[in-house]
Parts: C-alpha cells; structure tokens; sequence
C-alpha cells in the first residue's frame, strides 16, 4: 500500500499520533488505512506499544528487513518482550489503546 500526499478536503485524525489534520493541511492518505501527517510519517524510532520508550529499533535483530514506514506501529522492546507473558502483556496493551476495535479475550 502506498501513501499519497494529499491537500486534506476534511478533517482528519492522524492514525500515529492520534492528532487532527485541518482541512487544507497536507497529510499523506492510504486507502484503507487512514490519514497521517507528513511529520509522523518521518519515523526513524518505533514505540513499544507496552511501556511507551523507544522500541530499540537500532539494535532490533530485523533491522535490515524493516521499512519503518510501512510496517505497524505496535511494536515492542526487547525488555518488555524478555517479560514471563509477552504476548499476553502485548495483547493487553493492544486492548487498552484501541478499545475501539473491540477485541474479545
């Protein structure tokens, strides 16, 4: 999926940080996947989805395969990752910020 720049004709929320993007705004769109603004489209670090710090991207075993701008933004540290449950601490993050997608247990 490719992103487009776009002068925004409506309002939109920014699927990374979550903030407005004014109509007349450039944003970059991906049908299907949202609306964000240039600037978070600028990621060079990713942010575990589970304490909220860096996700250590420079130092991930995947580095050389990963194109931050297209993969997801639910990442997560190796020190929450090295945790008894990950999945199941992941999961409940996951949960949590995005209660709209009403994910069953």
């Amino acid at each position: 999926m490719s992103w487009r720049k776009i002068s925004m004709k409506f309002p939109g929320t920014c699927i990374v940080c979550n903030k407005k993007i004014e109509v007349n705004e450039l944003g970059l769109w991906a049908k299907g996947l949202g609306v964000k603004h240039e600037k978070c489209a600028e990621v060079n670090e990713l942010t575990c989805i589970v304490c909220g710090g860096p996700a250590g991207c420079s130092k991930c075993e995947y580095i050389d395969d990963c194109d931050l701008k297209t993969v997801s933004q639910l990442c997560i540290c190796r020190k929450c990752n090295e945790t008894e449950n990950p999945f199941d601490v992941y999961q409940k993050s996951v949960k949590k910020k995005f209660s709209i997608l009403n994910l069953k247990n």
